[in-house]
């Protein structure tokens, strides 16, 4: 490639990835700072406030989602891909910004958690369009020799969204308390996460459009009709977001619970076992993703099916045993992370390669939410609800159970490299 055709792509992957980051850091973020600001919203003695806490963290983390998914996937083919990530990361920093200034409960009473409410549908209702629309534009943006390796920041960022979220959380506890955090500074992370859309629409201003004129016109573009038409595309796609966005979450964000809860580290312990971990995570991805450009993605897949069916068990057993001993412990969750990699580093490439350009948007973005909301979204309940249970194990054999179903669909899966459908595409 031509060194000005080459900086082009990489700054479209820049822009395209970056609003992963801007998601995953308020997904973060509100959840590390709820501690903080929960009081200021739904106090204790008003149950009405405490029913529209339940039902804004169930609207916003999972009915939002698979609608996001289909709407922005829907404009995304009709509308091209670059007026939908702008308009979602437009709506991203809306929703951080409403959370920043919105009054308390005893400035406007009711009022408050309702507005709270209405944010976080906001932010749910983009965090489940970005994922599709920008794995769809990466993957056209990419050269086809590199949309492995190209494709793959799509979860650095996302990791590092996580990473970002945990050291301002840190650097505020320490630069000015408790206190202050309960009183005022629970706001300002989420004046961060509107800053961080804002850059993040700024570097997708000059997004160059990779839908082509004649597919965004085409009647069938973006609908559910023409989507239910390759219908072994949307069940590989349900099967393996089922089992790969479970075993991520198993291993991710479930983890820093279970190596306190389950292990017996102190949380500050576990908080620096997780960053190293997801340090070392961040940086797998584009060394699998490379990888998958020259062993085929679907070769790539059937080695994490099987892993992933084989390993979880033993890994998790593991890990569990191994309290007292940090490295021990971080050394068998890199070994589990190394495997996850196998999925997550072509996650968004491998579904955008099955679908054809008029519905590959929404086919992606549609499934990946439902199957994430499903499986992803309920890791942590579930592993809990085991612990509780007091058959912890169980848990163990689930998600292996899952990962079986994902090996099936990967099977099931055209390999891309003579039957997917952007083997013949410009890229």
């Amino acid at each position: 490639m031509a060194d000005h055709d080459t900086r082009r792509r990489v700054m479209a992957i820049v822009a395209g990835s970056s609003g992963n980051l801007v998601e995953w850091y308020d997904f973060y973020a509100y959840a590390f700072f709820s501690l903080y600001f929960a009081h200021a919203f739904f106090p204790a003695g008003d149950p009405t406030a405490q029913l529209l806490s339940a039902a804004g963290v169930f609207a916003a983390g999972f009915l939002m989602r698979p609608i996001g998914g289909w709407l922005f996937g829907m404009l995304a083919d009709r509308r091209g891909r670059r007026f939908s990530m702008m308009l979602s990361v437009l709506m991203m920093c809306g929703g951080s910004l409403a959370i920043a200034v919105l009054p308390t409960y005893q400035s406007i009473g009711i009022a408050a958690p309702a507005l709270l409410l209405l944010a976080r549908l906001v932010q749910g209702l983009s965090v489940g369009g970005e994922y599709g629309t920008s794995a769809t534009y990466m993957s056209e943006v990419a050269t086809s020799r590199h949309r492995g390796f190209f494709s793959s920041f799509q979860y650095v960022t996302l990791i590092g969204g996580q990473l970002l979220a945990v050291l301002v959380v840190v650097a505020l506890e320490q630069s000015v308390g408790e206190g202050a955090l309960r009183d005022w500074a629970w706001r300002i992370p989420f004046f961060i996460g509107a800053l961080a859309a804002l850059v993040a629409l700024f570097l997708r201003r000059n997004l160059h459009e990779t839908s082509d004129a004649a597919t965004l016109r085409r009647k069938e573009a973006g609908t559910l009709g023409a989507l239910l038409t390759h219908p072994r595309s949307v069940l590989v796609t349900l099967g393996l977001t089922a089992g790969g966005s479970l075993i991520f979450y198993v291993f991710t964000t479930f983890m820093q619970k279970y190596l306190v809860n389950s292990v017996g580290y102190a949380a500050n312990e576990a908080s620096v076992m997780m960053m190293v971990a997801l340090l070392a995570y961040m940086a797998m991805q584009p060394i699998f993703g490379a990888l998958s450009d020259r062993i085929g993605r679907k070769t790539q897949l059937i080695a994490f099916g099987v892993l992933g069916t084989l390993a979880t068990i033993p890994l998790l057993t593991a890990i569990g045993g191994s309290g007292g001993r940090p490295v021990l412990s971080v050394g068998l969750i890199l070994a589990a992370l190394a495997i996850v990699s196998l999925y997550t580093s072509i996650s968004g490439v491998v579904k955008a390669e099955l679908f054809p350009a008029e519905v590959r948007a929404l086919g992606v973005g549609l499934c990946y939410a439902i199957a994430n909301a499903v499986f992803g979204g309920s890791a942590e309940y579930v592993g809990l609800r085991f612990r509780a249970e007091g058959l912890e194990s169980g848990f163990y054999w689930y998600v292996a159970g899952m990962m079986a179903v994902a090996f099936v669909a990967i099977l099931c899966m055209p390999d891309p490299r003579r039957l997917g459908h952007m083997h013949h595409e410009p890229g």
